[in-house]
């Protein structure tokens, strides 16, 4: 097993799991329909694309740690699967900045408009999911990975559940030509809701393991 990381990995470690917590509030608190109801459509859409670039700020980290390049020659497999899970999950961050900020465009235009985004917002639950496929993979290995607390499998576990709830989201989200209306709401928001749960939880535990972690490293 590799020795663990140095302090300033921690401390970006740290980070991004916070990056992640505050993230994962934002959209949380976004889909609940009380908030929405008593917020209104702006407010509710700022506070998703506050929360999207979060995200992108954690993703970013979390890939500029996992080698900080493109796998190459010799990068063993779990570090490879690691890069690519981290790379994927970055560019649907991206996605969700692009989705969220076209929701809140047509909430300034007309608070009733519906289903603006969805395209960018369906790429990012997609890449997601992939990277959440990555990371069960890359966990295998664990001890091979450039460093253990990168990955855990209560943490891989929750994002794959957190991923699916997104992609259940944005399947809901779609606006059926037939009707011009979601095909439900109701799982929009419930979807939304417990990736947001899931993602939140993951992230709040990576960062206590970090944390007891770090008493051990000093010595």
């Amino acid at each position: 097993m590799r020795a663990a990381a140095p302090a300033s990995r921690r401390l970006r470690l740290r980070r991004e799991a916070w990056g992640f917590a505050i993230g994962s509030v934002c959209f949380l608190v976004g889909a609940v329909p009380f908030y929405a109801e008593w917020a209104g459509a702006v407010v509710v859409g700022v506070t998703f694309f506050i929360g999207s670039l979060f995200f992108t700020a954690a993703g970013f980290i979390q890939l500029s740690l996992s080698g900080r390049r493109p796998p190459r020659r010799g990068t063993n497999q779990a570090d490879r699967y690691d890069w690519w899970a981290a790379a994927i999950q970055f560019a649907g961050t991206l996605f969700f900045n692009v989705s969220t900020w076209q929701a809140l465009a047509a909430a300034i235009r007309d608070p009733n408009e519906i289903g603006a985004g969805w395209r960018p917002d369906a790429f990012g639950s997609a890449a997601f999911l992939i990277s959440s496929a990555l990371a069960v993979v890359a966990t295998k290995d664990r001890g091979e990975l450039w460093d253990r607390d990168a990955r855990s499998w209560h943490g891989t576990l929750l994002n794959m559940l957190g991923s699916i709830a997104f992609g259940v989201s944005a399947v809901g989200a779609f606006v059926s030509p037939r009707t011009d209306d979601f095909v439900s709401l109701f799982w929009a928001n419930l979807g939304t809701l417990i990736g947001a749960l899931c993602f939140l939880v993951a992230a709040l535990l990576s960062r206590r393991a970090i944390d007891v972690d770090e008493p051990a490293a000093a010595n």
